[in-house]
């Protein structure tokens, strides 16, 4: 195999540098088609940093620009080296900065929900909250709007509206890219990190490596902003032949003065328990057998709930990929009991229950400390199409900050997401229209607003008849259809977006053997549209409910009944929904209640 050549470029940093002029950021041209090319910072002969650059070459037109901090990896001489690319080529591509650009618009970002500011996004990693601030990281790749190059970015916040972007938290290094985990504070000093140390678990990635997914730490002395990697790591390597073993979830179980990690272990998760967060010890598993099957689990999250009559259980949220009745990623739940070594789940291994109906939930994790409250961000998307949305400086957004309930229907615990309550901030102007009646053959349109920014939220109150389809269709001047109905016969909430707008980029070919009327074989080619569909949510359908519509841009996230069924899904309009066409095709729909609300920030 030939060996790919490499070339190494100087960049001075300091002052006094001869080559002053080359500023701060690295401005590098991003062609997401291309393959990687690995950019590597040394000092002194020492790796400091490694990157995966997908570089827009000569003679190709660049999707768009993003820029690299040179000031993270200090002062003084630096030696930056390209693999795969000669001197002269690299230069050509190359330009520099001491401002950091400006983000360009995108038709498709949403007006409230938390994106990055360029490059690819997905889990939500170490959601932890402390002095006031909430502190979110998440996947990261700042170099190209596509998955890879994994980092912790970083947004605050202090009231689950208004973010601010911070400098990525953790950098991938040689040991490997930073996948999922989660952080704790570690008030006590059981680390002995420091008291109130932030301590980030995360599992590192590297195929190169004998482990290659692992557990690590990082720990935080001044909240959050930057982090020291652990001399020690890794702290838990695999055993008994496991592959995926990744997404730590650490917590404190103060019955037994004690901190539990959870880590997805293939088909199973499995928990381990340490006195001073860096020495780990195997407790038991679960999960094998339970629920959509066979799914590899991922980004765990464990905690207590109890209902409004005072009983409390756990919970274990289990992500899956792929494992989604309509296809793709989604977000389980399990409830039961913990006696601080063992899980044991109250329903049959068959039982599957969602946290969320639609198709944009997924790698839903909660923050830590936050007292009572259980507050749960989920990253909304899909892995079938998430690297391709018709987005361009940017991918993805996280569903807004949602508050976890537990409720009882008969014999089984189920758990209740709303969009917590600080949302009211983006509350704008509003009105309410009453009385809104369809009956078979003649809907009601209303009109929600003459033109809109495309961001607002929908409070209903409605009577829904005891037979047939009754329900609303969001529609714009383009012919861009949205439509959400109760579906009395099946018992379900239907959305369908099958017409919503851009939903081509969903298309995807596959293939089927099939044998002619001479018994040759040969291929058949057919296509689905993994996107261009509808989901549906199980309900007791006849009579009232509350439903509660968020609609940002390019999503629509509804709550039934005070969170009982939440349901998810991304829309890429041509314009903004701004009209409602009320329907039922029998009976009698009532609106009695819909309150109108513009939002934005």
């Amino acid at each position: 195999m030939k060996k790919p050549f490499s070339v190494v470029l100087l960049i001075f940093l300091t002052l006094s540098c001869s080559r002053r002029p080359e500023g701060r950021y690295l401005i590098l041209p991003v062609r997401e088609a291309n393959d990687e090319i690995v950019l590597t910072i040394e000092k002194g002969g020492e790796t400091l940093y490694i990157a995966d650059i997908r570089l827009a070459l000569p003679g190709q037109e660049a999707d768009y620009c993003v820029p690299m901090d040179l000031e993270h990896f200090g002062a003084g001489r630096r030696d930056v080296r390209f693999t795969g690319i000669d001197d002269k080529t690299a230069w050509s591509l190359i330009s520099f900065s001491d401002t950091l650009p400006s983000v360009p618009a995108d038709k498709y970002r949403p007006k409230y929900h938390h994106t990055p500011e360029y490059g690819w996004m997905n889990d939500a990693n170490g959601l932890f909250f402390k002095d006031g601030v909430y502190h979110l990281y998440y996947q990261y790749n700042p170099y190209a709007a596509v998955w890879g190059n994994m980092h912790w970015g970083h947004s605050v916040s202090t009231d689950l509206v208004h973010w601010e972007h911070k400098p990525v938290a953790i950098y991938r290094d040689d040991y490997g890219h930073i996948f999922s985990g989660s952080t704790v504070v570690d008030y006590n000093n059981t680390a002995g990190f420091g008291k109130g140390a932030v301590v980030a678990f995360y599992s590192s990635w590297n195929t190169a490596r004998e482990y290659v997914q692992t557990q690590c730490i990082a720990y935080s002395l001044d909240d959050g902003l930057t982090f020291t990697k652990y001399d020690g790591n890794p702290v838990l390597v695999p055993f008994d032949g496991i592959k995926d073993f990744r997404d730590p979830k650490v917590f404190r179980y103060e019955p037994e003065d004690k901190w539990i990690m959870i880590v997805s272990a293939d088909k199973e998760m499995r928990f381990y328990t340490s006195q001073n967060l860096r020495d780990w010890e195997y407790m038991s598993a679960w999960g094998e057998g339970y629920g959509v099957q066979p799914r590899q689990f991922e980004c765990p999250d464990f905690f207590q709930l109890t209902t409004a009559q005072g009983e409390t259980k756990w919970v274990m949220i289990v992500n899956v990929n792929p494992g989604c009745y309509f296809g793709g990623s989604a977000t389980q739940y399990f409830v039961g009991d913990f006696d601080g070594r063992t899980f044991t789940c109250d329903s049959p291994k068959e039982t599957v229950k969602w946290l969320d109906w639609g198709k944009d939930h997924y790698a839903t994790v909660c923050f830590s400390n936050t007292g009572d409250r259980v507050i749960a961000v989920p990253w909304m998307s899909n892995w079938q199409y998430g690297a391709i949305v018709p987005t361009r400086y940017y991918r993805s957004a996280n569903a807004v900050p949602r508050e976890l309930g537990l409720f009882k229907d008969g014999d089984e615990f189920y758990v209740s997401a709303c969009p917590v309550p600080e949302l009211s901030k983006l509350d704008k102007e509003s009105r309410t229209v009453s009385g809104i009646t369809a009956v078979a053959g003649k809907s009601q349109n209303v009109k929600l607003f003459d033109r809109t920014d495309g961001a607002y939220r929908l409070d209903m109150e409605i009577n829904v008849p005891a037979s047939g389809k009754a329900g609303w269709r969001f529609t714009n001047a383009a012919g861009d259809v949205v439509d959400m109905y109760f579906d009395t016969a099946l018992g379900r909430f239907v959305m369908d977006r099958s017409r919503s707008g851009m939903v081509d980029f969903g298309n995807r070919s596959t293939t089927h053997e099939i044998e002619n009327h001479d018994r040759r074989k040969t291929m058949s080619m057919n296509y689905v549209n993994d996107f261009a569909l509808a989901t549906w949510a199980p309900v007791k359908v006849a009579g009232k409910h509350s439903v509660c519509i968020l609609y940002d841009l390019s999503s629509f996230e509804v709550f039934i009944d005070g969170g009982k069924v939440a349901m998810t899904n991304l829309v890429f309009p041509k314009e903004p929904y701004t009209d409602m066409e009320v329907y039922s095709d029998k009976g009698r729909f009532v609106i009695d209640r819909l309150r109108i609300t513009a939002q934005g920030l």
